[in-house]
């Protein structure tokens, strides 16, 4: 239990040393959703063609 802890702070210790830009994350949110919107595809994973 103490060693999985141990990573998971030490992968936190890395991720914030090395943390995106705000304004890098949000542009790529906006990507993701721009593709998704572009394949139809909403929350439940399908194709609206299907779902409707």
């Amino acid at each position: 239990m103490m060693a999985a802890q141990a990573q998971v702070h030490a992968y936190l210790r890395w991720r914030n040393a090395n943390a995106r830009h705000p304004d890098v994350l949000a542009a790529q949110r906006k990507e993701r959703v721009r593709i998704r919107s572009e394949k139809g595809i909403r929350w439940s994973g399908r194709p609206l063609a299907v779902a409707a």
